[in-house]
Protein backbone atom coordinates (compact mmCIF):
# COMPACT_ATOMS: atom_id res chain seq x y z
CA UNK A 1 0.00 0.00 0.00
CA UNK A 2 1.32 3.42 -1.01
CA UNK A 3 1.16 6.23 1.48
CA UNK A 4 0.97 9.92 0.64
CA UNK A 5 3.75 12.15 1.87
CA UNK A 6 2.87 14.03 5.00
CA UNK A 7 3.40 17.42 3.34
CA UNK A 8 2.49 17.38 -0.32
CA UNK A 9 3.21 20.58 -2.24
CA UNK A 10 0.16 22.73 -2.72
CA UNK A 11 -0.92 22.42 -6.34
CA UNK A 12 -2.15 25.52 -8.11
CA UNK A 13 -5.36 26.14 -9.98
CA UNK A 14 -6.05 28.34 -12.97
CA UNK A 15 -7.25 31.18 -10.71
CA UNK A 16 -3.85 31.27 -8.95
CA UNK A 17 -2.02 31.21 -12.26
CA UNK A 18 -4.20 33.99 -13.75
CA UNK A 19 -3.72 36.17 -10.66
CA UNK A 20 0.06 35.76 -10.92
CA UNK A 21 0.03 36.62 -14.63
CA UNK A 22 -2.08 39.72 -13.88
CA UNK A 23 0.39 40.87 -11.19
CA UNK A 24 3.31 40.41 -13.56
CA UNK A 25 1.53 42.35 -16.32
CA UNK A 26 0.66 45.18 -13.95
CA UNK A 27 4.26 45.37 -12.72
CA UNK A 28 5.39 45.62 -16.35
CA UNK A 29 2.76 48.30 -17.13
CA UNK A 30 3.91 50.31 -14.10
CA UNK A 31 7.54 50.14 -15.26
CA UNK A 32 8.71 47.91 -12.42
CA UNK A 33 9.78 45.01 -14.64
CA UNK A 34 11.73 45.13 -17.92
CA UNK A 35 10.35 43.26 -20.94
CA UNK A 36 13.00 40.51 -20.86
CA UNK A 37 12.33 39.76 -17.20
CA UNK A 38 8.57 39.77 -17.85
CA UNK A 39 8.97 37.09 -20.53
CA UNK A 40 11.08 34.92 -18.23
CA UNK A 41 8.69 35.31 -15.28
CA UNK A 42 5.61 34.61 -17.42
CA UNK A 43 7.23 31.39 -18.65
CA UNK A 44 8.00 30.36 -15.05
CA UNK A 45 4.43 31.10 -13.90
CA UNK A 46 2.81 29.33 -16.83
CA UNK A 47 4.93 26.22 -16.33
CA UNK A 48 4.69 26.20 -12.50
CA UNK A 49 3.01 23.27 -10.81
CA UNK A 50 2.98 24.42 -7.18
CA UNK A 51 2.18 27.61 -5.29
CA UNK A 52 5.74 27.83 -4.01
CA UNK A 53 7.03 28.00 -7.60
CA UNK A 54 4.72 30.94 -8.31
CA UNK A 55 5.58 32.60 -4.99
CA UNK A 56 9.30 32.46 -5.85
CA UNK A 57 8.60 34.44 -9.05
CA UNK A 58 6.40 37.03 -7.34
CA UNK A 59 8.68 37.61 -4.36
CA UNK A 60 10.71 40.24 -6.27
CA UNK A 61 7.60 42.37 -6.91
CA UNK A 62 6.55 45.07 -4.46
CA UNK A 63 3.61 44.30 -2.19
CA UNK A 64 0.31 44.54 -4.00
CA UNK A 65 -1.45 47.73 -2.94
CA UNK A 66 -5.13 47.54 -2.12
CA UNK A 67 -7.04 48.58 -5.20
CA UNK A 68 -8.49 52.03 -5.12
CA UNK A 69 -11.90 51.62 -6.69
CA UNK A 70 -14.63 54.19 -7.02
CA UNK A 71 -18.11 53.80 -8.42
CA UNK A 72 -20.13 56.59 -9.96
CA UNK A 73 -23.74 55.55 -10.46
CA UNK A 74 -26.95 57.22 -11.52
CA UNK A 75 -30.29 55.79 -12.58
CA UNK A 76 -30.98 58.81 -14.78
CA UNK A 77 -29.50 62.21 -15.41
CA UNK A 78 -25.98 63.24 -16.21
CA UNK A 79 -22.72 62.01 -14.73
CA UNK A 80 -20.00 64.61 -15.11
CA UNK A 81 -16.43 64.87 -13.80
CA UNK A 82 -13.99 67.57 -14.96
CA UNK A 83 -11.26 69.83 -13.65
CA UNK A 84 -8.75 68.69 -11.03
CA UNK A 85 -10.47 65.57 -9.72
CA UNK A 86 -8.54 62.55 -8.40
CA UNK A 87 -8.87 59.51 -10.66
CA UNK A 88 -8.83 56.15 -8.83
CA UNK A 89 -6.99 53.09 -10.16
CA UNK A 90 -10.35 51.43 -10.97
CA UNK A 91 -13.36 53.55 -11.89
CA UNK A 92 -16.77 51.96 -12.38
CA UNK A 93 -19.40 54.11 -14.11
CA UNK A 94 -22.99 52.86 -14.08
CA UNK A 95 -25.96 54.64 -15.64
CA UNK A 96 -29.32 53.32 -16.80
CA UNK A 97 -30.33 56.53 -18.64
CA UNK A 98 -28.40 59.71 -19.24
CA UNK A 99 -25.10 61.05 -20.48
CA UNK A 100 -21.65 60.45 -19.06
CA UNK A 101 -18.89 63.06 -19.41
CA UNK A 102 -15.46 62.27 -17.99
CA UNK A 103 -12.68 64.78 -18.59
CA UNK A 104 -9.31 63.40 -17.50
CA UNK A 105 -7.26 66.13 -19.22
CA UNK A 106 -6.71 68.12 -15.98
CA UNK A 107 -7.44 65.33 -13.55
CA UNK A 108 -4.95 64.09 -10.98
CA UNK A 109 -3.86 60.67 -12.25
CA UNK A 110 -1.52 58.95 -9.79
CA UNK A 111 -1.50 55.52 -11.41
CA UNK A 112 0.30 54.53 -14.62
CA UNK A 113 -2.71 52.40 -15.58
CA UNK A 114 -6.34 53.42 -15.01
CA UNK A 115 -9.19 50.99 -15.67
CA UNK A 116 -12.58 52.51 -16.46
CA UNK A 117 -15.48 50.09 -16.59
CA UNK A 118 -18.64 51.43 -18.22
CA UNK A 119 -22.04 49.81 -17.62
CA UNK A 120 -24.42 52.04 -19.56
CA UNK A 121 -27.97 51.41 -20.72
CA UNK A 122 -29.02 54.29 -22.93
CA UNK A 123 -27.29 57.61 -23.41
CA UNK A 124 -23.84 58.30 -24.71
CA UNK A 125 -20.50 58.79 -23.05
CA UNK A 126 -17.64 61.11 -23.86
CA UNK A 127 -14.21 60.65 -22.31
CA UNK A 128 -11.42 63.17 -22.81
CA UNK A 129 -7.99 61.75 -21.97
CA UNK A 130 -4.66 63.53 -21.47
CA UNK A 131 -2.74 64.32 -24.62
CA UNK A 132 0.00 61.78 -23.86
CA UNK A 133 -2.32 58.97 -22.72
CA UNK A 134 -2.45 55.55 -24.34
CA UNK A 135 -6.02 54.32 -24.76
CA UNK A 136 -7.09 50.66 -24.84
CA UNK A 137 -10.76 50.01 -25.72
CA UNK A 138 -10.48 46.29 -26.50
CA UNK A 139 -12.56 45.30 -23.46
CA UNK A 140 -15.61 47.39 -24.41
CA UNK A 141 -18.66 45.92 -26.10
CA UNK A 142 -21.12 48.25 -27.76
CA UNK A 143 -24.65 47.22 -28.57
CA UNK A 144 -26.32 49.77 -30.80
CA UNK A 145 -23.71 52.29 -31.97
CA UNK A 146 -20.03 51.96 -32.67
CA UNK A 147 -17.19 53.45 -30.69
CA UNK A 148 -15.60 56.66 -31.96
CA UNK A 149 -11.92 56.86 -31.20
CA UNK A 150 -9.07 57.94 -33.39
CA UNK A 151 -5.62 57.30 -31.98
CA UNK A 152 -3.19 60.21 -32.46
CA UNK A 153 -0.64 59.90 -35.25
CA UNK A 154 2.20 60.73 -32.92
CA UNK A 155 2.16 59.55 -29.37
CA UNK A 156 4.20 61.04 -26.58
CA UNK A 157 5.74 58.75 -23.99
CA UNK A 158 5.16 59.02 -20.29
CA UNK A 159 1.38 59.31 -20.14
CA UNK A 160 -0.98 56.98 -18.36
CA UNK A 161 -2.64 53.99 -20.00
CA UNK A 162 -6.42 54.30 -19.91
CA UNK A 163 -8.16 50.93 -20.32
CA UNK A 164 -11.87 51.21 -21.07
CA UNK A 165 -14.03 48.11 -20.70
CA UNK A 166 -17.61 47.15 -19.99
CA UNK A 167 -20.83 47.28 -21.98
CA UNK A 168 -22.91 50.00 -23.61
CA UNK A 169 -26.48 49.45 -24.73
CA UNK A 170 -27.93 52.18 -26.95
CA UNK A 171 -25.38 54.96 -26.65
CA UNK A 172 -22.12 55.82 -28.33
CA UNK A 173 -18.75 56.27 -26.67
CA UNK A 174 -16.54 59.06 -27.97
CA UNK A 175 -12.95 59.13 -26.76
CA UNK A 176 -10.67 62.02 -27.65
CA UNK A 177 -7.27 63.29 -26.60
CA UNK A 178 -6.99 66.73 -25.02
CA UNK A 179 -5.49 69.39 -27.24
CA UNK A 180 -3.06 70.59 -24.58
Amino acid sequence: MTSLPEESPSLIGEDDREAAVRRLQEAYAEGLTPHEVLDEHLHQVLSAKTRSEIASVLVSLPEEQPASTATIAAAGGRIKRRGAWRVPRFLEVESAYGKVRLDLSRAIIEHPVVDIELQLGTGGARITVPRDAVVDVEGLSTGWKDLRYKAPRRTRRGGPTIRISGAMGYGRLKVRHALR
